[in-house]
Formats: structure tokens, C-alpha cells, sequence
């Protein structure tokens, strides 16, 4: 079958020849193919170490000019604790690139390969023929990463206009950052290696709201050092959560308010627990939104584990400064 359209989703960090092999394989079905790039406004991390320009760059490197004009990349911000609002915008995007061209009624499909849970997207667009391809001899980008930012060694299973983007990148500050990250999660995950289980850790963090504006820190020590983060930590083994919520809080921000004040603001609370929201390990978090009142937001000074704490205003919060998974708490908190 001849499709006007194929849609190809995934995070290509990197964009390795298994991507090309899907991307050409839609080529040659397609008159064009629209590749959305997830997490594409992520501070750099193992699992997320290229920009969505990174990306782009590495994916029309591969290609022809006359292939690229059949190619759109455009990117596709994660939602990852509200799937409707994630399915909405991938709609949106598709709809708007369609409408924007000379086709009536075009024939659309969605192309990938149902690799595990992490490709369960695919059934969430039943309006779109499902085009299944195999897996390009099994390629796996946690396997390239590891090797390039443990080893410094570059996968064969990576196209050479690629290969040589990733040389140039070895010499960057922003290699040697994720590199030092990478070791430390390594050498932190082997404190528990001998355990029968993978340890599940749980962790709170504080929402704290006033006049428009959040309190935020940034973080001292790895992994994520100089990010910016929600004020909390691990609970402590005799603490109740809502103890360990403030007691972080009050350690990390210095903020001038009283315990019970604080405790007596909480308005909401949730888990987080995406799998993959911590590179540590499994890590499940207890959010609190706490909501202040006042004319004059409270005085705060970084302490324990934060180098600052500050107040920001609810407009200035954006994906690629913050921690984690610390941007989309946020987000679906506060709504």
C-alpha cells in the first residue's frame, strides 16, 4: 500500500541504523515521512544526552537532499503523567502539517516496531494504519550510550555521518558532563548489586506555590548538580512521608515559615512513578502541593543538599533546566 504520509515516533538518542533502516523502509511507502522527536527539551542526561537540534542534524545527515525533502523532523514535548494530553499534541502536530499541504482525504499510517511497554503508543492511534517493521538486528541505543559514554567508543551499528558527529561531540564540555554523570550512577547503582532485588526507593518533594511563583533549588551534588529541582530527598526509614515532606523542605530552602504552617497548606498530593524518571534506580516519589498565602513571598536560603533555593515565576519554568522528571510534576500539579 502507498501512504500520503507515515508517522515514525521515538526519542532517537542516537538516531542509529536500526532508525534509518525504519525511516528508508518508509520512503519507499510514503511520499513523506513525519518523524517526531521525543524529549526534545531535556537537560542532558544518560538516557537523554542530544538536543532535538542534535537530532535533527543527525537524522538529515544520513539522508540525501533529495530523501530530506520527503523528511519532516519535528519534535514532540513528553507529557509523561497525562497520556491524553501526549496523544492530543501528537495529533495536533500531524493534523497541522497535514492541513498544510495540497491532500484530500490522504492515506496516513504509523510506522515502528513494537519493541516492550515503552512502545505501547502504538495502539493509541487507531485512526492510523499500523505499519510493523522488525527490528534492525536487535540495535539497542541504552547499548550504544553505555559504550560511548563509559568507554568513549563509538557502536558499529551507527551510520558514519553520525559516527563522526559523535567523535566531535567527545571533544564538548557537555560529553564530559554526561560522561562523569554516567560513572556516577554506575558507581552508585553498585552499592545494592549484591542484593537478591533491585532496591524501589522512595523519595517526596515539595510543591510549594505563592503569588504566582515557585519555590525551586538548585542541586549540589551529582546526579544532576547544578540543575534546578523540586526542594526533597529520601524519606528516612521511622518517617512518615508528610514528615519527611517538610523536613526536606525546611532543610533545603531555609524558608521562613513554620513547620505546622506549612503541613496546614498542603492541598494536594501524588505519586510519581514512571519507571524511567530516575537514572539511579527505580525511584518512586510522594509530591505535596503546598499553597501559601501572603503578600510578600517568604525569605529562602539554600541549605543541605541545595546550593540556592528561589522563588520563579510559574512562566520562567522550562524542561531543559529542570531535574529529572521535576518539569512534568509541575506541570500536572498545577495543571
Amino acid at each position: 500500500m502507498r501512504y500520503d504520509y507515515l508517522i515514525f515516533i521515538g526519542r532517537f538518542q542516537p538516531f542509529h541504523l536500526g532508525h534509518e533502516s525504519v525511516v528508508r523502509q518508509a520512503l519507499s511507502l510514503c511520499d513523506k515521512i513525519i518523524i517526531l522527536v521525543g524529549s526534545p527539551y531535556q537537560p542532558r542526561t544518560v538516557r537523554n544526552p542530544w538536543d532535538f537540534n542534535e537530532r535533527e542534524r543527525f537524522v538529515r545527515s544520513v539522508f540525501s537532499d533529495e530523501e530530506n525533502r520527503h523528511i519532516l523532523v519535528l519534535p514532540i514535548m513528553d507529557n509523561i503523567y497525562n497520556e491524553a494530553v501526549w496523544i492530543k499534541s501528537v495529533q495536533q502536530i500531524v493534523s497541522g502539517v497535514i492541513h498544510s499541504k495540497i491532500a484530500s482525504n490522504p492515506t496516513i499510517g504509523l510506522i515502528g516496531h513494537q519493541k516492550d511497554e515503552s512502545s505501547y503508543y502504538l495502539s493509541q492511534f487507531p485512526q492510523w494504519e499500523r505499519v510493523e517493521i522488525t527490528n534492525h538486528e536487535d540495535i539497542s541505543s541504552t547499548d550504544i550510550r553505555e559504550l560511548y559514554f563509559e568507554d568513549g567508543k563509538i557502536a558499529d551499528t551507527l551510520s558514519k555521518p553520525v559516527s563522526k558527529a559523535l567523535e566531535k561531540f567527545k571533544l564538548t564540555d557537555s560529553y564530559t558532563q554526561v560522561a562523569h554523570e554516567f560513572k556516577f550512577v554506575r558507581d552508585y547503582k553498585k552499592g545494592w548489586e549484591a542484593a537478591p532485588y533491585a532496591p524501589t526507593f522512595v523519595t517526596v518533594d515539595a510543591i510549594v506555590v505563592q503569588s504566582g511563583h515557585i519555590l525551586l533549588v538548585e542541586r549540589k551534588a551529582q546526579p544532576g548538580k547544578g540543575r534546578i529541582a523540586l526542594p526533597g530527598g529520601f524519606v528516612n526509614p521511622k518517617e512518615k512521608l508528610k514528615d519527611a515532606v517538610i523536613r526536606e523542605l525546611r532543610e533545603e530552602t531555609r524558608i521562613k515559615v513554620p513547620a505546622p504552617v506549612l503541613a496546614g497548606s498542603i492541598t494536594k498530593t501524588e505519586v510519581f512513578d514512571d519507571p524511567y524518571r530516575s537514572a539511579r534506580g527505580r525511584t518512586i516519589t510522594h509530591a505535596y502541593l503546598i499553597e501559601l498565602n501572603g503578600t510578600q513571598l517568604p525569605k529562602v536560603k539554600g541549605g543541605d543538599d541545595a546550593n540556592h533555593a528561589f522563588w520563579i515565576p510559574f512562566c520562567e519554568v522550562k524542561p531543559e533546566m529542570m531535574f529529572e522528571d521535576h518539569f512534568h510534576i509541575i506541570q500536572a500539579m498545577l495543571g
